[in-house]
């Protein structure tokens, strides 16, 4: 066996092994330790990628080398490896862009607990992309779910525990649905591994039994994994959870948390219950409904909150939309651009809440017209909130415009869909519009940011040197981001552009990667 087929596994326990000591580690060293682990994780699945994209081919890995039903299996493909490319970029960059955000807003002896939960969350993350086992698959849904209400709850204050409590009840539900479905599914398989419960419902639906608990199956395990990833109406607990959290915890929650999830859906589409015994089901029909329903709610909810950070988050509501209305198109075609869609979402939606996190600066949210003239006082992150914007509303050159334009090829010739998927893009992206360009005006509009300016300098030295002594009584040096930070972020939020811009402009490769991943899935 090629040492590059351990790198799943050597990634899964990096990330565990991280986590437990950084809760053993002062705050300095923790935020060493979970970097590094991130870092090489990143590099150990694009080993993996760039070889699996070399061979066309997909393999098992036996934990222990103990076959089922006494072991554990992994699996990997092309569209593993770039799904855990995916996480591992946006957890990195998170953490490293939000390094103001964690020194100031979480207490100091809690920052290495941060650590610990970012750890714990990445290496859920992989193992939901990576297992081969379906129990397996819950389990680390569980964990997930408590690294998730960590990541929301570590600010300490009451309506980031109450946020917290509210993700928890909506997401154990969900957990709970899925787990009945895993029961009933062993019940009349027998199995937990994937490829073998496949074989095993395959045989069922040709024989004609269990046809009405298979849809029963099938029905609870896609509404429990609706419910954990957001989809409107199961959304109540986003707006709270990511217009509160500290900024990374935001990044990742609405980038990569939440597509965990509908990465592991489609997995049990695929792989699990079969796609012609899923599509027999009859839920395909009720996913796409779904699926633009809440393309459209969201963006309206997104238009009517008026706060920058809850616009973002309803933003995600919408685009969440878009995943399973691509799903629900029920072809190859359109899994690749859900797929697609995942990748480019995350990685924008990410973008969007680390730029917006210079202009909430310590505080927890603010109005969009609050935003007038602060591009010019922040040009780097007024450039890249701009570049996520445009990308969300599916602007040319942009990633995001691929993601809209592969969603709408996917409908073509599939009857009542292909009508019903265009309108909704076509509405959606005119609400995207609506509110991503107010925020684009107001930040580069002559006003707020430019009067203030010019209000201090037209001010005696007196009243100037009054405003700079209650400036200080209020804020203390320690308190403002350093030269070093301010860096870090922009340098963050630039590479996220630039891999968006990039996208964009050559889509080719992600796309191959996906089209060939989802054929050996």
């Amino acid at each position: 066996m090629d040492f590059v087929l351990n790198f799943p596994f050597f990634s899964i326990m990096i990330c565990m092994l991280a986590a437990l000591s950084t809760f053993m580690l002062g705050r300095r060293a923790a935020a060493v330790v979970a970097k590094l682990a991130l870092l090489i994780t990143l590099v150990l699945s694009v080993i993996l990628t760039v070889y699996l994209h070399g061979t066309g081919e997909s393999f098992v890995y036996m934990m222990g080398h103990f076959p089922a039903p006494w072991g554990n299996e992994i699996r990997a493909g092309e569209l593993e490896g770039v799904m855990a490319i995916f996480t591992c970029v946006i957890a990195l960059l998170s953490l490293i862009a939000g390094k103001y955000s964690i020194r100031t807003e979480i207490d100091d002896t809690k920052q290495n607990l941060y650590y610990l939960i970012t750890c714990l969350m990445e290496a859920s993350l992989l193992a939901l992309i990576y297992t081969n086992d379906i129990f397996t698959g819950y389990v680390f849904i569980e964990i997930n779910t408590i690294a998730g209400c960590g990541l929301i709850m570590i600010r300490n204050t009451g309506r980031s525990i109450a946020a917290a409590i509210r993700y928890m009840v909506v997401s154990l539900v969900g957990s709970g649905l899925f787990l009945i479905g895993t029961t009933l599914l062993y019940s009349i398989t027998g199995h937990l591994l994937m490829q073998n419960i496949n074989e095993s419902v395959a045989a069922l639906a040709a024989d004609g039994s269990y046809s009405v608990t298979l849809t029963i199956i099938t029905a609870l395990m896609t509404v429990g994994l609706a419910i954990k990833s957001g989809l409107f109406p199961f959304h109540l607990w986003i707006p709270d959870a990511y217009a509160i959290s500290v900024t990374p915890s935001s990044a990742m929650l609405s980038g990569m948390v939440s597509k965990g999830y509908i990465f592991l859906l489609i997995k049990l589409i695929y792989r699990v219950i079969g796609f012609d015994v899923y599509s027999s089901t009859g839920v395909f029909d009720l996913i796409f409904i779904a699926g633009i329903i809440a393309m459209i709610m969201g963006s309206v909810a997104a238009i009517r909150s008026g706060y920058l950070r809850r616009m973002t988050a309803y933003s995600s509501v919408s685009q969440i939309g878009y995943i399973f209305m691509g799903i629900g198109i029920a072809n190859s075609a359109g899994a690749v651009a859900a797929i697609f869609h995942i990748i480019t979402h995350g990685l924008t939606k990410s973008l969007l809440f680390i730029a917006a996190s210079s202009f909430t600066g310590r505080k927890e949210d603010i109005r969009v017209s609050d935003l007038k003239g602060l591009g010019h006082k922040y040009p780097v992150s007024a450039a890249t909130f701009t570049a996520a914007a445009l990308s969300i509303i599916g602007f040319p050159l942009f990633a995001g415009f691929i993601a809209k334009m592969l969603l709408a090829n996917a409908s073509f010739d599939c009857g009542w869909r292909m009508y019903a998927a265009i309108g909704a893009i076509a509405v959606s992206t005119i609400l995207n519009v609506v509110y991503f360009f107010k925020c684009i005006i107001n930040l580069y509009a002559f006003g707020g940011f430019e009067e203030e300016k010019k209000d201090t300098e037209g001010s005696t030295a007196e009243e100037t040197a009054d405003e700079s002594v209650k400036a200080t009584a209020c804020v203390d040096n320690e308190d403002r981001p350093t030269k070093y930070e301010n860096a870090l972020h922009g340098i963050c939020a630039a590479v996220l552009a630039i891999i968006n811009l990039y996208i964009g402009l050559a889509p080719g490769l992600l796309s191959d990667i996906i089209t060939k991943g989802l054929n050996v899935f």
